[in-house]
């Protein structure tokens, strides 16, 4: 039996192991980005130029991409683009690209979509959802080039979807229109192809084998967005078919540049507060959290022990990224859909990312655990970082270890926003203290 008992054994152990004192801080990172209601202005401006706005002639049937990514404003963003289409004339409906998630079934990807608030009445126009796609034919690498039926049978496709770094290889083209359309449009099978040569060689084969879609699919553009720190919209940029290849590294570089980060860079144990496919395709961003499910790519704060506490609702059970983590508590144990993460696990190939850590019975004693199991640390002197999520990183809780260092100024762009207190739980073990989201200073990513 793998669920945790509250006041076993395990709670035994645990019991004694103290937990420090924390504070609530606030990071502060570059914050141009653009406004909600500038969105629609945004992308019309940006369609609305002649070589694009060219592209969309009365009549065609337009395809417009939407992800599984918890993307800022998407659904804004996805109606902006469909009300555009329709103003040329055009009947746009939007595809799910999303490779394998959504279970890899048409029915859970369109639950995914509405969970972002994307639906038929929400955005004006119907939403075609299959697994069934058409080979275009082959990559230079000899790999299987697929895409969606739906999309390949409409009169264009315009590209919609989010530009970054990649949680799990490095190469030009990471987190992208590439991406969207060999992983995303490529479905199941695409996506199963993309990954199936191994995380060192994905960098290779995405952009080969968008080679082949930009050839033989009628792509009109791609509209990728771009997101500041603090998760807003920052940039929005349309890019004709014909530029994708050598535009998008250019703008990886710029998302690069505006990642976010935990400043104090290293720490004993990592708390983060709910995990999920809406934040990050392993439940956090490795990039934040350091929790890497291949050796193909680094970064990100540096501790021994990590552990989650919730799953999204967001995620309907899909967990996937639990692996990476020292512990976990039963409230994800028992949220988790094995069906609904294994099709992503078997697809991409990665198996760490589905894998069971050590389950504990709440929140506290996920914390304990980790301190206890810390090697080599100061047990007066724990350092501990807790995030509510890997997207939301403006307002953070560090332990009372970095106090006097950030009070001293030696993590520019640290601020403490009170002093160190005790943590407070309920009769179940579970957090009560929360962390701030305040008004003050940058907007710091609340949805």
């Amino acid at each position: 039996m793998i669920k945790a008992v509250n006041g076993g054994m395990v709670s035994k152990l645990l019991e004694n192991t103290p937990i420090p004192k924390m504070f609530h801080a606030r990071q502060t990172f570059p914050a141009e980005r653009i406004a909600p209601e500038e969105i629609a202005g945004t992308v019309a401006k940006e369609l609305g130029q002649e070589a694009f706005a060219s592209l969309i002639q009365p009549g065609m049937r337009i395809a417009i991409t939407a992800g599984s990514r918890g993307i800022r404003n998407v659904d804004i963003i996805t109606k902006a683009i469909v009300d555009f289409v329709k103003s040329r004339g055009a009947r746009p409906f939007i595809v799910p690209a999303m490779g394998s998630h959504g279970g890899a079934t048409a029915k859970g990807q369109l639950e995914v979509l509405a969970g972002y608030n994307i639906t038929p009445e929400t955005m004006g126009c119907p939403i075609k959802s299959s697994m069934e796609v058409v080979e275009l034919g082959y990559s230079r690498r000899k790999r299987l080039v697929a895409i969606d039926k739906n999309a390949y049978e409409a009169d264009g496709i315009i590209v919609s979807c989010r530009l970054k770094p990649h949680n799990a290889f490095r190469g030009p083209y990471e987190s992208g229109p590439c991406k969207m359309m060999t992983v995303g449009l490529g479905k199941q099978v695409g996506a199963s192809v993309v990954h199936g040569d191994g995380m060192d060689v994905i960098a290779e084969n995405i952009p080969s084998m968008a080679e082949v879609v930009l050839e033989k699919a009628k792509i009109l553009l791609a509209i990728p967005c771009m997101e500041n720190a603090y998760d807003e919209t920052w940039k929005i940029e349309a890019i004709l078919a014909k530029d994708i290849l050598e535009r998008e590294p250019k703008l990886l570089k710029m998302a690069f540049s505006n990642m976010p980060r935990l400043i104090v860079g290293e720490g004993d144990v990592l708390v983060v507060d709910e995990v999920g496919k809406n934040y990050s395709g392993t439940g956090v961003d490795p990039n934040i959290t350091g929790t890497f499910s291949t050796p193909y790519a680094t970064g990100g704060i540096q501790v021994q022990r990590t552990c989650f506490l919730n799953l999204s609702k967001e995620s309907h059970g899909n967990a996937l990224g639990v692996g990476l983590a020292s512990a976990i508590t039963n409230k994800i144990f028992e949220d988790m859909d094995v069906e609904k993460m294994y099709p992503n696990c078997i697809t991409s190939t990665v198996l760490a990312s589905a894998r069971i850590p050590c389950v504990v019975a709440n929140d506290k004693e996920a914390i304990q655990i980790c301190i206890k199991t810390c090697n080599k640390i100061d047990p007066e002197n724990v350092r501990v970082v807790r995030i509510p999520n890997s997207l939301h990183i403006g307002e953070i809780m560090l332990s009372e270890a970095y106090y006097e260092d950030v009070k001293a100024g030696k993590y520019p762009g640290v601020e403490a926003l009170d002093e160190p207190m005790e943590l407070e739980f309920d009769k179940e073990g579970n957090l009560v203290t929360k962390i701030l989201m305040t008004d003050n200073g940058p907007s710091s990513g609340r949805r």
